[in-house]
């Protein structure tokens, strides 16, 4: 598994046993990690911190070549919010764990040059199941029945 990856996956657990929906995020530059978070809506009663806004808040300000040039690795397809900020900033590559429990705005993404992977990591998809099925109210509050392919 790629390191990168493995923290963005670390920090979704982290999430989950904080009793979050566990998503998380790592923001990679020139082979280094410069943010890492991982979804603390629940956490901190939040309504912006997704994982991938939480890796972004985690970097700090950057110079906009210094986004230009990174990959953003997530554990859950991006919403629309977390694609924004994508596009905003100009992140030329996202690499996802999974788009099967929650598939986001990967076509917005690809429709704007990203580049797009998908691992279909099966760890990602058994923790979002744990957190879904014990956490159903925390799930639709935010991604809403609808939005959820399940």
């Amino acid at each position: 598994m790629d390191s990168f990856f493995e923290e963005a996956l670390n920090q979704a657990k982290k999430s989950f046993q904080e009793g979050g929906i566990p998503i998380g995020s790592v923001l990679v530059h020139n082979g280094q990690i410069i943010g890492k978070g991982h979804n603390r809506r629940i956490q901190q009663g939040s309504v912006i911190l997704h994982g991938e806004m939480d890796a972004l808040e985690n970097a700090g300000r950057q110079d906009a070549a210094i986004y230009k040039q990174s990959t953003i690795y997530t554990t859950l397809s991006p919403c629309p919010m977390c694609t924004g900020a994508i596009l905003l900033y100009g992140i030329p590559k996202v690499v996802i764990g999974e788009n099967k429990t929650f598939l986001g705005a990967e076509d917005l993404l690809k429709q704007h040059g990203v580049e797009v992977v998908v691992l279909d990591n099966q760890e990602c998809v058994d923790l979002m199941d744990a957190f879904i099925q014990k956490n159903p109210e925390e799930w639709n509050e935010d991604i809403g029945e609808e939005s959820s392919k399940k």
